[in-house]
């Protein structure tokens, strides 16, 4: 019975083998064999993904014979060092193992081999042939692949020794490669000094291999190492530490490829469309005719901008297991990093108090290290009532915290806890559960009623202002002129929780405010709590929040971590963005406040190019990034664009040109550093040479970062913390000092670093930036939802939310920063520039959509059409052009799972605000930046709904955006009675074009459904003002029906006139 064990060599230990038990115990579950080892010594890997138990064998031939995927999680199967390159592997870089890249072995038809555990010769592990003799003559490695302790050779036939299988029989002699005496070693790759220090770097990584084993496992003691017992689960462990703490879950190819050759069809189709719109005129409808042919062709520049940047979807699955593993093992001091948290709000009266706690009291109970979690509360109105609510949340999170820990429950927010109709004793098992949770109850509910007194006192302010407990007038009595204040809650000084742990630091900030001063509203403030979070705590992440958006997942910030703290992603990744999920939306969702297209579908088509745009809440930042730094970059990642490598195709080799053109932008990256990159940030300032450069160096980041010399010095501590030379009791005078509103004067505070400055949507600006310097971000779906926020159910508020959403997109599209001439000189990529184009110019198309959406009241009113008489030929167009329409549409659904009920209220509301805010903005947008009228920014409410389910949907507030949606109803509506009436008139042989006709204008009403049952309200009554807006617009367009008089015959017409003659 032969040995079931594995050979290994030792450095150090000269040519004898010993055999060792496998380290790792995996079997491939394919073939049932031992897995073996990758050519770096390390437990072979074949999916770096699942890491999925495959041998070597298997593997090759999956990638030569198979479908080159991995059986569990269907991931494409990515070449090893040592193995051959398959059709379809991706282009690389090294040239280390270039031969065996390029090299099949045509004997046996498997590729190169590969190396035992701590030895790097090439072994056979497959059980076919494990007891065979091997009388072949081995092929050359050429000193890519050969490491390890070379065996003598014989003086008189100089030998090398080849390499061997896993099992060895004694009785077989050994084959050995001939080598001639006359030729230099140094073609074989021996004595050359690659093959010397790849000998030498292979004996200092298994020593130092060997020397963490040991120093970890005792027992494992030796050459041999054992692979049972406790021993081998602590290597398996091990192992599952190395592994990527995520991955990409690709769309199905089946579902993709037919998505993409529908959109081609479809481009193919337009082509044609356009061909027969332009030639075939309409003569007695020029007008109309020209209108609609300007209007379709910018309906197909606004789909191109939208489609194609959905090219590449992709998702995501985070490890999380696998990041306790790696930074957070149990018994030892976490390594995670340490993350500030933002949440940010101006008006206690929109904004609730009671929602802001809860979304503090979720971030303090999050699943996370308690001295790695900070949370600063920005109150950029100053109000009293803010503060004091704060206070209350502070000493009810004593309780509410270690209640969450101890039962683990979800969400953490206790209003929405509390509100869940779910059964909350499922999975629970401590006795006490059920008296806590009442007992919490109570809690809470006398909770809220000290935060309702509080409201219900800040509703009558008095006339000398707030005064505070001390009897001291309340600083922030004037929300335009008043100084900094700053207040830690909670945090190392701030007291423990009923268990004697500590809590989360809770810090509330509100910046100092002087007339003469821009502020920048929310931009502003999210720049001053970087640098107070900078100077307290100083978390190498950051992640914001919006008032109402509450952790409703206790892991977010392990999710997050996932992809910053990962080795391969985290360098160059900017931020993690998080969808925006919703509570209290109405069952059918009427004005499309989830917005699950964009977030299921738009943002996961941008994660596969360079990743989804910023959205203003539920996003995790890397604090370089905003600082404005370049990311570290490989020479791949340089590469100028996608759709340039897909036409250009993959090359191994690079002609002189192209490393000229990559050195360039080189170049180009290092010049366009902002100061430092992230290397010098790294390396400190431990690089001047003399105090002159020093002093110099001071200068020029004073002159971007602001006079703070602790600011500045928590700029270089790429992994957070507080420097060590920092005084502690100056820290607080410090962060007073930061949010003066003088301190971002003559720096670079909201043009290179923080919140970009210039628009309402500053969200958007930031992440361009981000992007255009070459960073990455990444978009994070996990099963459960981390965030869940409110949004405005009631018609008006919700387009008042769009026109401000559209108008910071017109200041943007106005601005320097426009995406569709900015940053060509950096490294955005060519369909991330699409999107961002597509984010800024969809306001424009309310113009062309008004004019399309009245047309078909035209053609009824005047009895003509856009489109001439139609053949069989020009109609098959017009099937086609539809069909490709449907076909893109529903293949969406497919791949993103998405509802088509969503999907049809998203085509809904695109019309509703594209007829209503989307055109305010567009005119409000030229008043301020072409004539410097401001308007006024107003913060959506987010009053919780106290009058009964849904109460808010049904109220009617009056606002000029709806008169717009309004008139194109009462247009399309007075014209489909006019072409009836014509139609009526005229005989049977009108009716036929009446169709086609009546078929737009019912097409029109259809998206404006959601928006006359807003008009209507709860009782169906509609609102005395809609009426008179209605009869007023009905009026007009029935005289000048009148005036066109369709029931008047042209000899009548003609008699009329006096222009009848004798044949009349």
């Amino acid at each position: 019975m032969p040995c079931a064990c594995r050979w290994i060599w030792v450095a150090g230990v000269g040519s004898q083998a010993k055999p060792a038990k496998s380290v790792n115990g995996q079997v491939c579950q394919i073939c049932g064999d031992t897995v073996g080892v990758s050519a770096t010594g390390d437990v072979f890997v074949a999916c770096n993904e699942c890491a999925f138990p495959v041998c070597r064998p298997c593997y090759e031939y999956e990638r030569k014979e198979g479908n080159q995927c991995c059986p569990q999680c269907k991931t494409r199967y990515k070449r090893q060092k040592g193995s051959p390159r398959v059709h379809g592997d991706e282009e690389e870089e090294d040239v280390d193992d270039i031969d065996n890249e390029f090299n099949y072995e045509q004997g046996n038809g498997k590729g190169p081999g590969w190396q035992l555990h701590g030895q790097g010769d090439d072994a056979d592990l497959s059980s076919s042939a494990r007891h065979e003799p091997h009388h072949r003559i081995p092929r050359l490695t050429s000193g890519q692949q050969m490491s390890g302790e070379i065996p003598d050779a014989s003086p008189d036939r100089h030998s090398i020794r080849s390499p061997t299988s896993s099992y060895v029989d004694p009785s077989v002699p050994v084959p050995v490669r001939i080598v001639d005496p006359s030729k230099d070693l140094n073609s074989y790759g021996l004595n050359s000094v690659d093959w010397k220090e790849r000998v030498e770097s292979w004996r200092v990584k298994q020593d130092k291999n060997m020397m963490q084993v040991t120093n970890k496992y005792p027992e494992a003691r030796g050459g041999d190492i054992e692979g049972t017992g406790s021993n081998g689960e602590d290597m398996q462990m091990v192992d599952d530490a190395r592994l990527p703490l995520s991955r990409i879950v690709p769309i199905p190819a089946n579902q993709l490829n037919l998505y993409r050759i529908v959109i081609i069809l479809r481009l193919i189709i337009l082509c044609f469309f356009f061909q027969y719109r332009v030639t075939h005129p309409v003569r007695d409808a020029y007008g109309l005719w020209l209108v609609s042919v300007i209007c379709e062709v910018w309906f197909a520049l606004s789909w191109l901008l939208d489609q194609f940047p959905k090219w590449h979807p992709i998702n995501r699955e985070t490890y999380l297991d696998r990041l306790a593993l790696r930074y957070d093992r149990e018994g030892e001091p976490s390594q995670l990093a340490p993350i500030d948290v933002f949440v940010s709000t101006v008006d206690p009266l929109k904004e609730p108090p009671l929602i802001t706690a809860n979304t503090v009291l979720s971030i303090l109970a999050v699943d996370y290290p308690v001295d790695k979690v900070s949370c600063y509360v920005s109150d950029d109105g100053s109000a009293m009532l803010t503060f004091e609510a704060l206070s209350e949340t502070a000493e009810f999170a004593r309780k509410w915290v270690p209640f969450c820990k101890k039962h683990n429950i979800e969400p953490r927010a206790p209003e929405f806890y509390f509100a869940q109709k779910i059964d909350y004793l499922k999975d629970k098992i401590q006795p006490s559960f059920v008296k806590e949770r009442r007992a919490m109850k109570r809690e809470y509910e006398e909770f809220k009623v000290r935060i309702n007194a509080l409201v219900a006192k800040a509703q009558k302010v008095p006339e000398e202002g707030w005064t505070m407990a001390d009897g001291t007038a309340w600083p922030g009595n004037n929300t335009r002129d008043h100084p900094g204040m700053i207040q830690v809650f909670l945090g190392h000084s701030g007291g423990l929780d009923t268990d004697g742990n500590e809590l989360p630091r809770l810090v509330y900030v509100s910046r100092e405010k002087r007339p003469g001063f821009q502020h920048h509203k929310k931009a502003g403030a999210m720049n001053a709590l970087i640098r107070v979070s900078a100077v307290l705590t100083n978390g190498a992440y950051l992640l914001n929040v919006d008032c109402d958006h509450y952790f409703n997942s206790s892991k977010a910030l392990r999710e997050a971590m996932c992809f910053m703290m990962d080795p391969a992603l985290g360098r160059k990744t900017c931020y993690v963005q998080f969808p925006q999920r919703f509570d209290g939306i109405d069952l059918h969702d009427r004005y499309a406040n989830r917005n699950i297209v964009f977030f299921d579908i738009n943002m996961k088509g941008l994660d596969g190019i360079q990743g989804p745009v910023y959205v203003g809440t539920g996003c995790c930042f890397n604090r370089q990034a905003l600082y404005g730094y370049d990311p570290v970059l490989t020479e791949a990642d340089l590469e100028p664009n996608i759709v340039v490598k897909s036409c250009c195709g993959r090359r191994k080799k690079k002609n002189k040109s192209y490393m000229d053109s990559q050195s360039r932008i080189m170049k180009r990256t290092e010049s366009s550093a902002p100061i430092f990159n992230m290397e010098d940030i790294e390396e400190g300032i431990e690089g001047y040479e003399d105090e002159r450069s020093v002093l110099m160096s001071q200068r020029k980041l004073e002159k971007r970062f602001g006079q703070s010399p602790i600011f500045i010095a928590s700029t270089f501590m790429t992994q957070g913390g507080i420097p060590p030379s920092t005084n502690p009791a100056s820290l607080l005078k410090e962060a007073i000092h930061v949010i003066s509103c003088g301190y971002e004067d003559k720096t670079e505070w909201g043009k290179e670093i923080g919140w970009i400055y210039g628009s309402v949507t500053e969200d958007i600006l930031t992440g361009f930036k981000m992007h255009a310097r070459g960073w990455q971000s990444i978009y994070c779906m996990p099963p459960r939802p981390c965030f869940k926020g409110s949004a405005p159910i009631n018609l008006s508020d919700r387009l008042n939310q769009v026109l401000r959403w559209a108008l910071g997109s017109v200041e943007i599209l106005l601005s320097r920063h426009c995406p569709i001439w900015y940053g060509y000189n950096g490294r955005l990529k060519l369909l991330e520039r699409l999107a961002y184009i597509n984010t800024i110019v969809y306001p424009i198309t309310s113009i062309p959509l008004i004019a399309y959406c009245v047309l078909p009241a035209i053609c009824l009113l005047t009895n003509k059409f856009i489109i001439p008489e139609i053949s069989n030929y020009a109609g098959m167009f017009f099937i086609l052009l539809f069909a490709s329409i449907f076909a893109t549409g529903i293949l969406e659904l497919r791949w993103s799972g998405v509802g088509i009920e969503d999907w049809w209220r998203n085509e809904q509301f695109w019309v509703i605000g594209g007829t209503s805010a989307h055109l305010f903005a567009v005119f409000q947008g030229l008043l301020k930046v072409l004539a410097g009228i401001d308007t006024n920014f107003t913060v959506t409410s987010k009053a919780s709904d106290e009058d009964g389910d849904f109460a808010e949907l049904y109220v009617f507030k009056w606002t000029s955006l709806l008169i717009p949606p309004t008139t194109v109803l009462v247009i399309n509506l007075v014209g489909m009675v006019a072409g009836i009436s014509y139609a009526i008139n005229s005989g049977y042989q009108s009716w036929g074009p009446l169709f086609g006709k009546l078929f737009f204008s019912i097409w029109v009403i259809l998206h404006l459904y959601p928006f006359l049952k807003g008009l209507m309200g709860r009782q169906n009554r509609t609102p005395t003002i809609v009426i008179v807006w209605s009869i007023l617009l009905a009026s007009i367009f029935s005289l000048l029906w009148v005036k066109i008089d369709p029931f008047i015959s042209p000899t009548q017409r003609a008699v009329a006139l006096g222009q009848c003659g004798v044949n009349c």
